[in-house]
């Protein structure tokens, strides 16, 4: 199971949410930006805009309570940095975090060729420096409906080296089981259902309540679904 916490920069602690024993529990933070605060870029250097309370010990103390089941994760880029959209620029140099792992969720790139080519490469090769220096141990990519050809040009080049793919279906605004399901086999034809989770946006866009865990369930029985975000 997945989780993005830290997003709003409202202060908030990894306690407020419940992890039962025995479920394999990833925190992603949100977000690691190679941005400066005004949006500039800053060409591969990650500074961290998740919650203050979030902090290195707080990660330490959540580890030391769960053991191994627990991991943190930093999300990179998301959406916006004040008010501004980010895009993927081709970065001159990398800069790296020492958490579990990373989380990719670049959502807006230009229409060239080269920039959905830059992004598969560069993306595919910092994991692979990442997992080659056991800086992380788990990676996954966040893409949206108008996101699939970069991400699924950096799947089928570094797949892989991909553990979760954690496809946004409640962009999708999909508002019933049975398009859910449709949504979800359309989307594992392009990422692998292996490795894709159903994801579900609480009191926000896509499916909700019932009818989210009623195609959960139907996904379970017919095809041996276990992980979500």
């Amino acid at each position: 199971m997945m989780e993005y916490i830290g997003a709003t920069g409202s202060p908030i602690e990894f306690d407020a949410v419940p992890i039962q024993p025995g479920i394999d529990f990833h925190f992603i933070l949100g977000f690691a930006i190679d941005a400066d605060s005004s949006g500039t870029p800053l060409n591969g250097e990650f500074k961290p805009y998740w919650a203050d309370t979030l902090s290195p010990e707080s990660i330490s103390s959540l580890k030391a309570q769960h053991g191994p089941s627990v991991k943190v994760m930093a999300s990179l880029s998301g959406w916006s940095l004040g008010g501004k959209v980010l895009r993927w620029t081709r970065p001159n140099n990398q800069s790296f975090y020492h958490l579990d792992g990373v989380d990719v969720d670049y959502e807006n790139f230009g229409r060239g060729k080269g920039d959905i080519e830059s992004f598969a490469f560069c993306i595919g090769e910092l994991i692979a420096q990442l997992k080659r220096e056991n800086s992380i141990s788990v990676a996954s990519i966040a893409p949206f409906h108008t996101t699939v050809a970069p991400y699924a040009a950096l799947f089928r080049r570094y797949g892989g080296l991909v553990d979760y793919v954690n496809y946004q279906f409640y962009t999708d605004k999909v508002r019933n089981p049975v398009a859910y399901l449709a949504a979800f086999r359309l989307r594992a034809g392009q990422f692998g259902k292996e490795k894709l989770l159903p994801s579900y946006e609480v009191s926000g866009r896509g499916i909700q309540g019932d009818g989210f865990f009623d195609a959960l369930a139907a996904r379970i029985l017919n095809e041996n679904l276990v992980s979500l975000y």
